[in-house]
């Protein structure tokens, strides 16, 4: 099968929690940073400066072990809202210089490239127009690093290959050898359990990978997953799968301040408000919550709920009460908390029970909730419930779900 010419830019920013902190404080610039979700040495760095990146600190490196080394890095609290705001501002610059087909995290999107936009030449002039918008309307602290290739896993390949703030074009006659100098772990879609069956099957480089024909990569992966991936690595263009979503939660890590159960239960009832509002906004009812907890001293705990499907924050809020009642360890303190709903459907899709239980009028209480808060903002009306977590979990920033910075904050 012949490789299909240019088709696809991806764009991913470099270290960009980081680079926004260095942007907005100066004498953060050049130095070792690690963003934090909260200021607790039993937290984790969420992002990293490539400062502190050289010491070998990086995304999920725990606060302690990312001081011991580097002890010169410098722990900043991270301003999830403000990294929604760049973002925004980030992607409005690159809409001048190309149309983004899909932004598919905060610091990650691609650009689906024109027939007559595929010539090497003009999509270095694209590239340099990119770097170009982001440095003059945005910051010159914040930089990408862009790669294009004949498909979109190709183009994300080669955006790793040239950080930071490069860019590489893989042509399709470079393909797949051009990743040969990688490691396994590096390939978009082979995480640790498939490299150990690759490692199982006599696989341990990019190279002898790539000499698997396409029913021997189906054979590995086990069925069509094999095949796409093969597909992916040989330049073929794939259409987009549309992917049924299954999930929607939220989760939190406690900062010692709101770890007593009052405080951590207040922070539940908000994720849970914020879950079910996206629920109903995305057109999905949940058939089914699960509450997880993470103790200080004392481990995980975890259990569910399943009901009749809805999308009703009230019915929501009385299930999290109810599973919270069940938790072990009454007055234990709480280190993480998350909401989750599950068993997804559709709401154009449902057919309710002849014998539903539900009561018509919660639909226009949260529908009046809703109005409300698209009108005014999402501060401007909540449940009771959520009173004392209003403050205690601020806003997160999901790799898939990317805030509305207006609708989380007026």
């Amino acid at each position: 099968m012949d490789p299909v010419e240019l088709t696809a830019l991806f764009l991913d920013f470099d270290s960009y929690f980081a680079s926004v902190e260095q942007h907005l404080q100066p004498q953060l610039r050049g130095k070792p940073i690690g963003i934090a979700p909260v200021m607790a040495e039993s937290s984790c760095c969420i992002a990293a400066s490539y400062e502190a990146k050289h010491f070998g600190v990086k995304t999920g490196t725990m606060i302690r072990e990312a001081r011991q080394l580097c002890p010169e890095i410098q722990i900043v609290p991270a301003r999830p809202e403000l990294y929604v705001q760049y973002h925004h501002r980030l992607v409005e610059a690159i809409e001048s210089a190309i149309h983004v087909e899909a932004v598919l995290s905060i610091d990650e999107l691609w650009c689906w490239l024109p027939y007559n936009l595929r010539d090497p030449q003009q999509l270095q002039h694209i590239g340099e127009n990119i770097k170009q918008a982001i440095h003059r309307r945005v910051s010159p602290f914040i930089t990408c690093t862009i790669g294009v290739s004949c498909n979109r896993w190709l183009a994300k390949m080669a955006s790793k290959m040239d950080k930071p703030n490069g860019f590489l074009i893989l042509e399709a006659q470079q393909v797949p050898e051009a990743l040969h100098p990688l490691g396994l772990s590096d390939l978009t879609g082979i995480g640790r359990q498939m490299e150990l069956r690759l490692h199982a099957r006599g696989i341990h480089t990019v190279a002898q990978l790539c000499q698997l024909t396409r029913q021997q990569m189906a054979s590995v992966w086990g069925g069509i997953e094999g095949e796409r991936f093969w597909m992916n690595l040989h330049g073929v263009v794939l259409p987009e799968q549309k992917s049924q979503r299954s999930s929607i939660g939220h989760s939190h890590v406690l900062p010692p301040e709101n770890r007593a159960p009052d405080k951590a239960l207040a922070v539940v009832h908000k994720l849970t408000q914020k879950a079910s509002i996206r629920l109903r906004k995305e057109g999905y009812l949940s058939g089914c919550i699960h509450l997880h907890l993470k103790y200080l001293q004392f481990g995980s705990w975890g259990a569910e709920i399943r009901f009749e499907h809805s999308n009703d924050s009230l019915h929501f809020a009385h299930c999290v009460r109810n599973l919270w009642k069940k938790r072990p360890q009454h007055q234990a303190q709480l280190l993480h908390v998350s909401v989750t709903l599950t068993q997804l459907l559709e709401q154009s899709n449902y057919t309710p029970s002849l014998f539903s239980q539900q009561n018509p009028a919660r639909q226009n209480i949260n529908k009046a909730l809703d109005s409300i808060r698209a009108k005014h903002g999402a501060q401007s009306i909540f449940l009771g419930s959520e009173q004392e977590g209003r403050s205690a979990a601020p806003m997160r920033i999901s790799f898939t779900h990317i805030p509305d910075p207006e609708s989380e904050n007026r």
